[in-house]
Parts: C-alpha cells; sequence; structure tokens
C-alpha cells in the first residue's frame, strides 16, 4: 500500500526499534511508496512512512532492495555529501563514506553480507541514519 510520506521531526527523530517477522507488510508498503515516488526518491525508510521499525529500501539497478535490521561491519573513506530527502524541505550536509559493508536481512529474514560503494552507499548510509533518528 502507497503510504503518505512522514514529515513530522519529532516522529522521525526517534530511534527505530528492530523489524522482526510479523511486520513483513512493512516491505510491500517500502516497494509500492518508492515506487509511488522514483521521479523524486531512490529510497526510503520505514519511519519515513510511519513505521518506527528498522527496515530500509534502495532502489539498485532495477528493483528495490528491502534491507530489514542493517548494521555497519566496516565503512572507509569519509567524505561529505549534500543531501535532499522527501521528509525534509531543502538540502543539507552530511558526513559519508565512500564504501561500506553491512550485515542486514532480506525480505525473507535470510541474513546477507554485502559491500557497496559510491551512490547506492551514499543512499544507504542516508536510510540508514533515518533508522537512528538522524535528521540530514
Amino acid at each position: 500500500m502507497v503510504k503518505p510520506i512522514v514529515k513530522d521531526m519529532f516522529f522521525l527523530g526517534q530511534k527505530s526499534v528492530e523489524t522482526t517477522p510479523e511486520d513483513k507488510q512493512i516491505a510491500q508498503d517500502l516497494k509500492d511508496t518508492l515506487d509511488a515516488h522514483i521521479d523524486e526518491c531512490v529510497g526510503m525508510a520505514a519511519n519515513m512512512i510511519g513505521y518506527k521499525k528498522r527496515s530500509i529500501i534502495v532502489f539498485i539497478g532495477l528493483t528495490g532492495v528491502v534491507m530489514h535490521n542493517p548494521e555497519y561491519i566496516n565503512r572507509s573513506g569519509e567524505f561529505t555529501a549534500v543531501e535532499g530527502c522527501l521528509s525534509l524541505t531543502g538540502s543539507r550536509k552530511a558526513t559519508r563514506y565512500k564504501e561500506i559493508e553491512i550485515k542486514y536481512q532480506d525480505e525473507n529474514f535470510n541474513e546477507k553480507v554485502q559491500k557497496y560503494s559510491g551512490a547506492i552507499a551514499q543512499i544507504i548510509q542516508h536510510e540508514m541514519d533515518h533508522l537512528d533518528g538522524v535528521i540530514i
């Protein structure tokens, strides 16, 4: 289901809690909502659509990839980026890393470990910040 984008800074500023298999609907809602905003958005976190859960979706290649409970394993190549967000007006500076390695659970809650770099890594970091209540 396509969900409205949350712009409430109090809600967005709270840390999200672990996503469990009982929260399976979040993945579909993230996919549907990302698809509805694909002209202006390449990723989103569950709190952006009203769920205070540790789930994100990132557009990689031709599809949205859902990541539940992502955690950093490694980060390297610090730089300053300027980013925008559907939940905010304008853009802001953020510290990012050129390369990241993360552990997460896929849409079916199978554990994965993956390395990302460049723009995809930056998008993932932005969405992971949302999970910790960090608003750029």
